[in-house]
Order: structure tokens, then C-alpha cells, then sequence
């Protein structure tokens, strides 16, 4: 195998991700052994040249994680190991931390180490002299075990501005013991783009000042946290003064507000200021590989995220609409296909023509202002939002909504009639609610009567749905509900508020989003659960055309 960091094929910058490492370290966050294996493969697909894999020692899954890798080798990335500077008062070599990051068998190891004489007096509690030694040793000792490293300076832009003399001379020890790579760590998150070039600048310049030859030819990296949302504009600021590597997580995750986004920072580098990262065919996997890591954490995607983000273009005015359709740099400043994202138009009570028209395009409905289904369907849609639907969120029900106006909706079943019944019994435990739905529809001409029983009236009636079915769509099987959720729109009213119901729906491949209103929950829920069904069926017979469906 031949590592992207030994490859001919030199990035102009190098890009570090950090989020199984760092990214885990966000509330709410946990990897399983699986999950982690699984983002990093997804990251070596997608070009990424330095993979921290974790801490070995710190916990043991990190080091089952180093040792199940070597069974399921990454193609061209490297995996490195993550560690600490040796104790004050030990020795590198005798330091246990030390050994079981040797035993993980890595080419690469990021060691961190203190750059702010304030930590190392409250923190470390030792002195500055031994701080240097700490660093020093422990590079030192990791070089002679054959080791190359990359040296993290903690804390090293609030060290700096306390501490500049100090904070250079934890630099040095780090250069002359052999390390490759000096990351400058914003750790805290609180400095500003200015500043990092500035601070960058000198360390550049000191940097040139140093006698040759030095034992490694010292390259600069960037790290940065978004406590002040600027990590990623300080990880350009560092960039453009010379730094050659960037440290972050997909989608930000991180401690507090999180890291350095590779989302943005990756696209921003080679699609705005021509410093190649990855080859053009992998950066257009950037939005599904930021989407998966999303669903292997088990954290909702951030619709709004620049590039990546399921609205980062979606146009939703109609003098947008209208002018991007005619030329996209209206308003769209990249390509969306070339982060692997798409153009979305956005259907409200906003909406005017223009919207309309594209939104059929994007169904493959071919429309023209002057047709009178083009008015009917921009009616109904003012009509329906007034009542409290909300299409933006539901396109699915939108597309159905369409090919009804049209007279192209599939029929595959139509409803007789429904009834839900709930009980509270007495358990061993405690009191038990149990559902049961009884559901009347007729399919090819015959009457279909089902029931199912369900933890509540939702589950009870999706479960009587897909029995009535069942037999004649098998396909129905596949298809899950993935999300449900449900908003009363005046709560004035008390219990005879009308509800929105939103449900979303998979197939394994696609995701769908369809809704229902009513003054009664249940014929809310029956409404989007059975337009869910109804547009999977659908997926079925035509091919996917609409990039408003997400992949899974």
C-alpha cells in the first residue's frame, strides 16, 4: 500500500481529520468499535490522507479499534496514534502511556504537549524547564522506535500572546528532538482570524531563522475549535500564511462548539482558494460521506450546513427561483455537484410560478407558465399552507400533491375507513397502554380488512396498513419509519388544536419526508403515514428523479 502521505500525488494541503478522536469528544456523542471502523473507511474512500484513530491506553476500545484495522487495512490514509507528552519526573521509555502507542503498531503518532506556561504551572503543576524536557524526551524516544511524528502545540495561539519567548522554545524542543509536523493548537477556540496570521507569520519567520540543517525539515499545521465561530476561518488564516496541514472533524464535531468543519474547510481550500486536497472525483463525495458519519453518530445532519447542508442550495423566493433557473451563479457560488450536493427548489406559500415549474422539472414533470395546471397547482399549494401544511418539509407529499393535480397519481389503494382503540390494563409492573387498529381499503376491487395491535394508535395503524398491504405490494416490507413528528399549530386552542404531522420514511436507499393536518391527531397520522407508503410504492414503479430525496 502506498499512504497518501508518501504518495507522488502531493495535496497542496494536507488534510487530518480528527473526528474519531476529537469529534468524539462531543456531548451526546459515542462510537461503538464498528461505527469507528466504519467512518474511517469512509474516509480513506474519500481521499483523506491523515486519520487519527484515537487514544491506545486511554480506554480499550481505542485499542481494539488499532488492532481490528490491521485486519481491515485502509487503502491509501494513515491512521495515527494519538498520546500525551511522558509525566513529569519519568522517563519516555518506562512510561506505560508510551508503550501501548508503540503497541499500535502506527506509522504516524500525534503527540501533544503544553505551549502555555499557565498550564504548565496550574495544570502539569512543574516547571518549564521540565516541560521542555517532556516534549523533547518523548519525540525523542518515539523517533528511536522508529516512529514519525507529528507534534500537536497545545494551547499554542494563548501561549503564545501570554508567553511568545516560552512558547517558541516549546517549538524548538519539539524540532530538535525530530519532529515532522508543528500543528499550532487554538485550543481554547478564542482567537480571531487576524491573529492567527499574524501569529502564524512569526512562527514562519522564526522558523527561517533557525541554524541548518535541523534533524527534520519542519512543516506547519493548523488546529482549531469554533468557540468563537471562527474555526474556520482561523484554519484559512493559517493556510494562507503557510501553514501546509489541517486538522478537523467532519460535519465540526467537537468538545464545546466543536472543531475545525472539514465540510466547509476542505471545499473552501480547493474550490476557493485553488489549494488541492483531494482528487476532483473524491471531493464530490464530500456531501454523502458527510452524511453518513452524520447517521453512524446518530446526530441529525445540519440541514443548513454550507456545501453540504440539504439547503445549502435550495431556493425558496420566487425572484430567486427564476433567476437561478436561468443562470445558477445568480445565486449559487459554487457547483453544487461539485461537493456531490444538488440544487433544491423549495415549494410555500411563497412560492410563484417559478417555483412551481422547477420543482415539476425536478420530478421530471415537464410544465409551462401558461399551462392551467401550473395556476391550479400554485392555488392549491396557498391553499393547503394556509390550512397549515408545510410542503418545504414534506416534498413527497408535494410530488403526490402534483400528479393529483395532473391526474398522474398512482392509485394503489383507497381508504373504506379506520378505527384506533386504546387501552390502559394493569401490568406487573405498572399500567400498560395497548392499541389496536382495525383499517378497511380497496385494493385491485377487493376489500381488504386488517388489524394490528401497537405500543400506541401511530404504530398500531402503520402496522394494520402495511398487513392490509402486504400481499399485494411485498415491497412494502422494506420500508421504514425512520421519523415522526408532530406540532400543534394554535395552541390557543387547547386540545382541539390543529395538528401537523410529519413522518419520514425509508427504504434502505431513499428517505422521504410526507405530512398530514388535522384537528384529530390520528387522521393526521394516518395521512402522512399513508402518503409514506403510497410515495415508497411509487419509488417502486419510476425511477428516482427528485434530488430532494435523500440517500441513506
Amino acid at each position: 500500500m502506498t499512504s497518501a502521505a508518501e504518495s507522488a500525488a502531493t495535496p497542496a494541503v494536507w488534510i487530518y481529520d480528527t473526528t474519531l478522536r476529537d469529534g468524539a469528544q462531543r456531548e451526546g456523542l459515542s462510537l461503538s468499535i464498528e461505527d469507528k471502523l466504519r467512518i474511517a473507511h469512509k474516509l480513506d474512500d474519500l481521499g483523506i490522507p491523515f486519520i487519527e484513530g484515537g487514544w491506545p491506553g486511554a480506554n480499550p476500545k481505542d485499542v481494539q479499534f488499532f488492532w481490528q484495522l490491521k485486519e481491515e487495512p485502509l487503502q491509501q490514509a494513515e491512521v495515527v496514534a494519538f498520546c500525551s507528552t511522558r509525566r513529569p519526573g519519568k522517563q519516555a521509555a518506562t512510561d506505560p502511556m508510551l508503550q501501548a502507542i508503540l503497541a499500535a503498531g502506527t506509522r504516524w503518532v500525534t503527540l501533544f504537549g503544553k505551549s502555555w506556561d499557565l498550564h504548565v504551572a496550574d495544570s502539569l503543576q512543574t516547571t518549564l524547564d521540565e516541560n521542555l524536557a517532556m516534549i523533547g524526551d518523548t519525540i525523542a524516544f518515539l523517533r528511536e522506535q522508529g516512529r514519525r511524528v507529528i507534534y500537536d502545540a497545545e494551547h499554542w495561539f494563548d501561549g503564545y500572546k501570554a508567553n511568545p519567548d516560552y512558547a517558541l522554545q516549546t517549538l524548538a524542543s519539539a524540532l530538535d528532538a525530530g519532529a515532522e509536523w508543528l500543528v499550532l493548537c487554538d485550543t481554547n477556540g478564542g482567537t480571531l482570524p487576524h491573529e492567527v496570521s499574524q501569529i502564524v507569520q512569526a512562527v514562519r519567520h522564526w522558523l527561517d531563522r533557525q541554524p541548518s540543517p535541523v534533524p527534520h525539515q519542519p512543516r506547519l499545521g493548523i488546529h482549531t475549535h469554533n468557540d468563537a465561530d471562527m474555526a474556520t476561518a482561523n484554519a484559512l488564516a493559517a493556510v494562507l500564511e503557510g501553514a501546509e496541514m489541517v486538522q478537523g472533524t467532519m460535519n465540526g464535531y467537537g468538545e464545546r462548539c466543536g472543531n475545525a468543519n472539514l465540510c466547509a474547510v476542505i471545499p473552501n481550500l480547493q474550490l476557493k482558494l485553488d489549494r488541492p486536497c483531494l482528487a476532483p472525483q473524491q471531493l464530490q463525495s464530500l456531501t454523502e460521506t458527510s452524511r453518513l458519519v452524520s447517521e453512524l453518530v446518530n446526530l441529525a445532519p445540519d440541514e443548513h450546513a454550507p456545501f453540504v447542508g440539504l439547503s445549502a442550495f435550495a431556493h425558496k423566493g420566487g425572484i430567486h427561483v427564476s433567476a437561478v433557473e436561468k443562470n445558477p451563479k445568480t445565486y449559487e457560488h459554487i457547483v453544487p455537484a461539485a461537493i456531490g450536493n444538488c440544487r433544491r427548489i423549495v415549494v410555500s406559500d411563497q412560492s410563484g410560478l417559478s417555483n412551481i415549474l422547477a420543482k415539476a422539472r425536478s420530478f421530471g414533470i415537464e410544465l409551462h407558465k401558461q399551462d392551467v395546471a401550473s395556476r391550479q397547482l400554485l392555488n392549491r399549494l396557498k391553499e393547503l399552507e394556509s390550512e397549515g401544511y408545510q410542503f418545504e418539509a414534506a416534498e413527497a407529499s408535494f410530488e403526490l400533491l402534483m400528479r393529483e393535480v395532473l391526474g398522474q397519481r398512482p392509485r394503489f389503494f383507497a381508504l373504506r375507513g379506520f378505527q384506533v382503540h386504546c387501552d390502559n390494563l394493569p401490568s406487573e409492573a405498572d399500567w400498560k397502554t395497548r392499541s389496536l387498529a382495525t383499517v378497511k381499503l380497496r385494493i385491485n376491487e377487493q376489500e381488504i380488512l386488517e388489524a394490528a395491535e401497537g405500543s400506541g394508535p401511530v404504530a398500531a395503524l402503520d402496522k394494520a396498513l402495511r398487513k392490509a398491504l402486504a400481499n399485494f405490494y411485498p415491497a412494502i416490507a422494506e420500508f421504514q419509519l425512520s421519523d415522526y413528528k408532530v406540532r400543534i399549530l394554535d395552541g390557543r386552542a387547547g386540545t382541539d388544536a390543529k395538528t401537523r404531522v410529519l413522518i419520514e420514511s425509508s427504504n434502505g436507499q431513499q428517505r422521504w419526508t410526507t405530512l398530514g393536518v388535522s384537528d384529530n391527531i390520528i387522521e393526521a397520522s394516518y395521512q402522512a403515514v399513508a402518503e409514506g407508503l403510497e410515495y415508497g410504492l411509487m419509488l417502486q414503479k419510476e425511477p428516482l428523479t427528485s434530488c430532494t430525496i435523500g440517500v441513506s
